[in-house]
């Protein structure tokens, strides 16, 4: 008796965690990605401070040429500062200035504020550009390669400022064709 009152406390504290959003529904990744299929886990800390947990997704096969970075965030943050963000690590890596204030702008107009627990995940489709999902809802699109080589860059660019975190994500795998590099 005691030991299926033990399991049953299990079975309750599994279903307050799956309902409470610890459990992610990711069914948004895998229509997209078709399957999506994880390559790849890190987490990004600064100065300390827990700032994201990110998650790097590939379609079917490690060689395939769409991908998907999902992250958690554990801090909580304004559009624009993710976007500023986002842009200053392109520029770190070599986007001019001009490019890099374009694509900060357009970032800031689409990227929500967001709370701790929450997601942000980007989506790269050869012939659509970037597409951005926020809790797994679509929220915008940025077409063409070179703003999907510098914004997925700032994870999986050789010359990236959180190489750590670069290497977790990609696990034992590639890197995707898009940033031509050798494996």
């Amino acid at each position: 008796m005691r030991v299926f009152k033990i399991l049953l406390a299990c079975c309750a504290v599994i279903t307050v965690f799956a309902s409470s959003g610890i459990a992610r529904d990711l069914t948004y990744l895998d229509s997209v990605l078709n399957p999506a299929k994880l390559q790849g886990t890190g987490r990004l800390n600064w100065w300390g401070f827990h700032i994201y947990d990110a998650s790097f997704y590939r379609a079917g096969a490690p060689t395939s040429q769409e991908f998907a970075i999902d992250i958690r965030y554990h801090k909580s943050f304004t559009g624009v500062a993710i976007a500023n963000g986002s842009a200053e690590e392109m520029k770190k890596m070599g986007v001019p200035d001009t490019q890099v204030a374009l694509w900060g702008k357009e970032l800031a107009s689409i990227f929500p504020n967001i709370e701790s627990g929450q997601t942000l995940t980007a989506v790269y489709l050869p012939k659509q550009g970037t597409i951005f999902y926020h809790d797994g809802k679509r929220i915008a699109q940025i077409t063409g390669v070179e703003f999907s080589k510098a914004f997925f860059g700032i994870w999986l660019d050789p010359k990236t400022s959180a190489p750590k975190l670069r290497n977790e994500l990609l696990g034992q795998g590639c890197p995707p064709p898009l940033f031509n590099e050798a494996c």
